[in-house]
């Protein structure tokens, strides 16, 4: 079951790439204040590089002028993936941070897995964005098509917080 708006997040861990190498951040972590929760299929993809990342280091200051704690994106990578894109696409730079669900535990816990064969994605996360208050989901939006980016997109979600 796909999680849904008054559903709390559950739990498990992400990774990011520490001062010691890749370390676990629970998402009991995404579960204080609130958060723009966003995720996506893959790193260095197409649509996930040039519009959907982009969408929200646009809106990254406006997100935080509407009282958002945390901007935060979650993808079927590696850390080191994850955050040698961060740096490549100016989430760093934009506070935002990008957190490797190299397993897809949390994805498939979030019910937001998929498979496409044809393009090598297997156990992927479908695109989607969501505002978070203290680890309850207030609005979640999910693309129909991976390819699309529009109701997940920073500006969509932005109107929502």
């Amino acid at each position: 079951m796909t999680i849904a708006a008054g559903d709390k997040l559950p739990k498990g861990n992400l990774l990011r790439i520490g001062a010691e190498g890749p370390e676990a951040v629970s998402t009991t972590e995404l579960s204080t204040g609130r958060v723009a929760l966003f995720g996506l299929p893959g790193a260095y993809t197409g649509t996930c590089t040039n519009a959907h990342m982009p969408s929200f280091v646009r809106t990254a200051d406006a997100f935080r002028d509407k009282g958002i704690d945390r901007i935060v994106c979650v993808t079927v990578n590696d850390p080191f993936v994850a955050a040698a894109w961060a740096e490549s696409t100016g989430a760093t730079a934009a506070g935002i941070e990008v957190l490797a669900d190299a397993d897809g535990s949390v994805t498939k816990a979030m019910g937001l897995d998929f498979d496409a064969p044809p393009v090598g994605f297997f156990g992927r996360c479908k695109r989607f964005a969501s505002l978070v208050k203290d680890g309850t989901v207030e609005t979640i939006e999910v693309e129909d098509s991976p390819g699309t980016c529009s109701v997940s997109a920073g500006e969509s979600l932005l109107e929502k917080a």
